[in-house]
């Protein structure tokens, strides 16, 4: 609901949230980026779930073949122990991508929770959770996560635990601006007057229109994991071998420079899947974005409400 909303009549209301349904649907298929972000994204969606079945080779196979350059059996080369890399890279995905959505649902879980609390009750509760939201912020986030890896012992797992740990910040941040912005406003207020609790108001009106600029968060900062996961596995505290993971498969291949293939494609395909995630995510934030869709909402509506005068 906006100010729109509240001043438009049950049956107008209707037909102007119809409206802007499908004007938000049409908006989306006409940025291109968007779309070839999709492309990209559904692409990689694909190969991570039938990895076993698309590779050429076993992943793990090694061969006499060693650093062979890329040919018809094997397109992306072979590495330092002879194992195909196409399969790795392939293999990989099955492994990079869940982890970097695990921990963009972790840390947005995470942050979103304690945005909320910090805006909706405020006062010392609030000085506290940003206080470590600094503390959080105040080193590089890849630092800081090197630093809770190291002292847990380098594995996947420590490696989504200790980027929860630096991350969520970012989301706690933006949730809390937006809880109190949104808590103001008129609509939220007209909804306490007519007798609903600060509760109540919170999950009815505040936190649906959190949702929208949370998700587009969440799919920009996933780009964001993905180097973060692939960064601390290059640096041996991720995913260890001898299983595939884009980011150790770069560091092998930075010690063999002359066979450029083996850290180019994994560094490829890390980089298609960023900029996948990222196009889409601005695609999101154009659909989503409240300043344009109050904007649009109250040309419409006054127009609508001239028409029918």
């Amino acid at each position: 609901m906006s100010a729109v909303d509240a001043a438009l009549p049950p049956s107008r209301l209707r037909r102007f949230k119809r409206s802007r349904s499908r004007s938000a649907a049409r908006s989306w298929w006409r940025q291109p980026t968007m779309l070839i972000g999709l492309t990209i994204a559904a692409i990689w969606i694909v190969v991570a779930i039938f990895a076993p079945l698309l590779a050429p080779h076993d992943p793990l196979a090694q061969d006499f073949a060693i650093t062979q350059a890329p040919s018809g059996a094997h397109p992306f080369g072979t590495d330092e122990l002879g194992r195909d890399i196409l399969s790795r890279v392939l293999v990989a995905a099955r492994n990079s991508l869940p982890l970097a959505v695990l921990l963009v649902l972790c840390a947005g879980t995470l942050g979103t929770t304690l945005g909320v609390v910090a805006g909706y009750v405020g006062g010392w509760v609030d000085g506290l959770i940003m206080r470590l939201a600094d503390l959080f912020s105040a080193f590089p986030a890849i630092v800081l996560a090197m630093v809770v890896t190291a002292s847990l012992g380098p594995s996947t797992r420590n490696a989504v635990l200790a980027l929860v740990t630096v991350t969520w910040p970012i989301y706690a941040r933006v949730v809390r601006s937006l809880v109190l912005s949104i808590g103001q406003a008129e609509y939220v207020q007209a909804f306490r007057l007519h007798g609903a609790s600060a509760r109540r108001a919170m999950w009815k009106e505040v936190l649906p229109n959190v949702m929208g600029p949370i998700i587009v968060l969440a799919t920009i900062y996933l780009a964001d994991a993905l180097l973060l996961l692939a960064g601390l596995s290059f640096l041996g505290l991720g995913t260890q071998p001898p299983t595939p993971e884009w980011g150790s498969m770069i560091s092998v291949g930075t010690q063999y420079f002359q066979n450029w293939w083996m850290a180019t494609f994994p560094g490829l395909a890390i980089f298609s899947a960023a900029l996948a995630f990222n196009f889409i995510g601005d695609g999101l934030r154009d659909v989503f974005d409240p300043q344009s869709q109050i904007g649009s909402g109250a040309r419409g509506g006054s127009e609508s409400v001239e028409e029918d005068a």
